[in-house]
């Protein structure tokens, strides 16, 4: 874990900090990447040459009165390989956050995904692998791996649409609070592993080529028991400045029944891209 962390940090470090103060979730965002686009005029895969993308974006925010000090900063690094028939995504979130002297968040996610899009016109196959660590969710650390189909109902350069579902397979290593007894709430080392229903809707707008919304949501229950499930919501607006540069504002909500823990953040800041 602290290699991981060691090598996410420090190609975090060698790009620009853009915002002083605040993650998504942010996220887990890279297997957003599987808006599969299959091939056509007017689609992004249109052509087996391999390309290489890769996307920064640093927000934050700052509050301090005469009581009250906090602020969060938040590091999304995402890079990318691009072809007509597949892609490769590999991404690192990483989310800190104080309120006076305590840490209320030290969340990162670590994702790797691939869409492969030889199959039925607009139908497309995903696989991930994910390892997450949050103060915030109360989650020591968590490790998933699954895989599934997905469909493009929109599938344009500028607007697109998508729907992907599959089963993973998750194994977590959480404290999970346990309420009521005679010291108050206490807390108790929870280490399982479960199979989920992993549901994902993505959209993204480009309009007149300055302005792009961005839009996400996974729902993830236990086949077990429905009632255990993660809920992850993601929201952004972006202004590009230059062909590389935009100012990005995020809101991400994120839920983990299993934890009751829940977590909303809303920042602005600037993302580099090419």
């Amino acid at each position: 874990m602290k290699r991981i962390t060691g090598l996410i940090v420090g190609l975090i470090v060698l790009l620009p900090l853009l915002a002083t103060g605040q993650t998504m979730d942010p996220g887990d965002m890279s297997r957003d990447s599987a808006s599969a686009r299959q091939p056509g005029s007017d689609s992004i895969h249109h052509t087996d040459t391999p390309h290489f993308h890769y996307n920064y974006t640093g927000t934050g925010s700052l509050d301090k009165t005469n009581s009250l000090r906090s602020y969060l900063v938040s590091q999304l690094l995402k890079l990318s390989l691009l072809k007509k028939s597949s892609t490769i995504n590999f991404t690192n979130n990483w989310v800190y956050g104080k309120q006076n002297s305590a840490v209320t968040n030290n969340d990162l996610t670590s994702s790797l995904d691939i869409g492969i899009y030889k199959t039925l016109k607009h139908f497309f196959y995903w696989g991930m692998a994910n390892y997450t660590t949050s103060v915030s969710l109360l989650i020591h650390q968590q490790e998933q791996t699954g895989l599934g189909p997905g469909y493009n109902i929109i599938d344009k350069k500028k607007a697109t649409l998508l729907i992907s579902d599959g089963v993973i397979y998750e194994h977590g290593d959480l404290y999970d609070s346990l309420y009521g007894g005679s010291n108050g709430n206490s807390y108790q080392r929870d280490i399982y592993h479960v199979f989920r229903n992993s549901f994902h809707l993505l959209f993204r707008w480009v309009i007149k080529d300055r302005y792009t919304l961005d839009g996400s949501g996974f729902l993830q229950n236990a086949l077990s028991n429905w009632n255990d499930y993660k809920l992850q919501l993601y929201g952004s607006g972006s202004i590009k400045l230059e062909k590389w540069l935009a100012l990005t504002g995020t809101l991400v909500y994120d839920r983990f029944t299993r934890t009751r823990s829940r977590n909303t953040l809303v920042t602005f800041g600037a993302t580099i891209q090419r």
